[in-house]
């Protein structure tokens, strides 16, 4: 029986399933199989037919994408996040949320005091910071971004177009609920466009598919998890919530 050799290299660039889908292509000559994988982000190449400065040419001139040197023979490397542990993956993520809830509550101390403090004003406020941050992530590079989205959401995936519109939608409920803009309309919006996503998600998370959340963009590497459903629901919980306070 023929003993198989393999390779594993890691990459850099990945976003989406597309990204997945043009590496492996491009390789497929070279190997006798091809696996690339979002999270993590790397490439193993079963008896492999060329070196690794061949293999790094083929990898740059897919796309935007980079093999890092150095690889392992039939072991997986360990990924940085998984040696991080779960808090350093998603650090990023829970800053922002953090800095957001506690700039919401001293801009409402600001205006009224302790004494003054409302949960619906802190929630509106809440909900403005995390619109107007997260497009402002998904803005910093939109096609990046509608190629990652279009990967799990249910609308984008058919249509990528979505994925070029949906930072803009956030854009305007942040600054809807910032100048407290009809908010019957404004937590109507966000709800049936936070519902919606979070089905994407949720099938995404249940299928166990490996692909980058887009949540903040693509300027972060996210894996698609649990994390990503409960900010989604979280939302269309406010949402809900505010509703039923007007």
């Amino acid at each position: 029986m023929k003993q198989h050799s393999t390779v594993t290299y890691g990459l850099t660039g990945l976003h989406c399933g597309a990204c997945v889908k043009k590496v492996s292509q491009a390789l497929e000559p070279l190997a006798g199989s091809v696996e690339v994988s979002l999270s993590p982000m790397q490439v193993t190449l079963t008896d492999p037919a060329a070196d690794e400065s061949t293999i790094k040419k083929i990898v740059a001139a897919a796309g935007s994408y980079e093999l890092v040197s150095g690889s392992t023979i039939g072991q997986l490397p360990v990924h940085a996040s998984s040696q991080a542990g779960w808090l350093q993956t998603y650090k990023p993520l829970l800053l922002i949320a953090a800095y957001i809830l506690i700039a919401s509550v001293l801009l409402q101390v600001g205006l009224v005091g302790m004494a003054g403090l409302e949960a619906m004003e802190i929630m509106r406020y809440f909900m403005a910071g995390f619109f107007l941050v997260f497009s402002f992530f998904k803005l910093l590079d939109l096609n990046a971004f509608a190629d990652a989205y279009s990967g799990y959401d249910l609308l984008a995936s058919r249509w990528r177009n979505w994925g070029l519109i949906y930072p803009f939608f956030e854009l305007f409920l942040g600054l809807a609920y910032l100048s407290n803009f009809n908010p019957l309309f404004t937590n109507w919006v966000t709800l049936a466009l936070m519902s919606f996503s979070a089905l994407g998600v949720i099938k995404a998370v249940a299928n166990k598919t490996q692909i980058q959340c887009a949540c903040l963009g693509t300027v972060f590497k996210l894996p698609m998890s649990t994390v990503t459903i409960v900010e989604d629901v979280g939302m269309v919980l406010m949402a809900v919530l505010m509703l039923a306070m007007i």
